[in-house]
């Protein structure tokens, strides 16, 4: 498989993807305020970065810029959008949590196709 070539960045690729690391932080931060929130214990901590993993993952190639993780990364924030979907329905104590989760991993993933889009090779 030929390596892939770094192309220069956009304007507009370049705030889609300072956009996606801010939305990523944005989201991990949110899942141990959530966690942690009502008794900051150690397990309750686990649990949130045992949360936090998919996230974690492409940061790296998100910070480098590089195209393919951006692609993978949209699939690492579907557990967030069911999380959202799942938790504002069955506990309507948690709705602001739950929401927020929710509209973050939906900005997240809008701004991962959006800097795909701003990035596409030209052909």
């Amino acid at each position: 498989m030929p390596a892939a070539t770094a192309t220069p960045e956009k304007n507009s690729s370049r705030v889609w993807r300072w956009w996606c690391i801010a939305l990523t932080a944005a989201l991990i931060c949110l899942l141990f305020v959530w966690q942690l929130r009502d008794a900051p214990l150690l397990v309750r901590a686990a649990v949130a970065l045992g949360l936090s993993v998919p996230l974690l993952a492409p940061l790296p190639g998100l910070i480098r810029a590089n195209r393919r993780t951006f692609a993978w990364a949209t699939l690492c924030v579907i557990p967030y959008f069911i999380v959202g979907i799942t938790e504002s329905i069955a506990n309507p104590a948690g709705r602001f949590w739950s929401g927020s989760c929710l509209a973050l991993s939906l900005l997240l993933f809008v701004g991962l196709i959006a800097y795909l889009r701003t990035t596409r090779p030209s052909h």
